[in-house]
């Protein structure tokens, strides 16, 4: 089994920056893609960013190319996503996840526990 947990959220301004972390454990974790989604209030969970363990290969969804950035440490098995730039439409809980890469995205298996973002205008 995979464990994930998820820190860094909180509440900043429009325009600033967070960094979330995603701590992972798990004899198989090195296995695993890792990725980020987030759910807004009423919407549908969306791909956000994923990566291969030793940053091979990102992969981003439009919205936030240019703002936000995912990387790995391998030697911590801890992902993060640095966000910048924020906009209060990133508002949402964001959650870390572990799966395959599939086309330009990823298939999760394993979820964290989401932690939340809040960008005020």
């Amino acid at each position: 089994q995979v464990q994930l947990v998820e820190s860094g959220g909180g509440l900043v301004q429009a325009g600033g920056s967070l960094r979330l972390s995603c701590a992972a454990s798990g004899r198989t974790v090195s296995a695993y893609a890792m990725g980020w989604f987030r759910q807004a209030p009423g919407k549908e969970r969306e791909f956000v960013a994923a990566i291969t363990w030793g940053g091979s290969r990102t992969y981003y969804v439009d919205s936030v190319k240019g703002r936000f950035t995912i990387s790995s440490d391998s030697a911590k098995n801890t992902v993060y996503l640095q966000m910048i730039s924020l906009k209060p439409e990133d508002t949402a809980l964001y959650y870390c996840a572990a799966g395959r890469i599939t086309g330009q995205t990823l298939s999760p298996t394993h979820w964290g526990q989401g932690t939340q973002v809040t960008v005020s205008s």
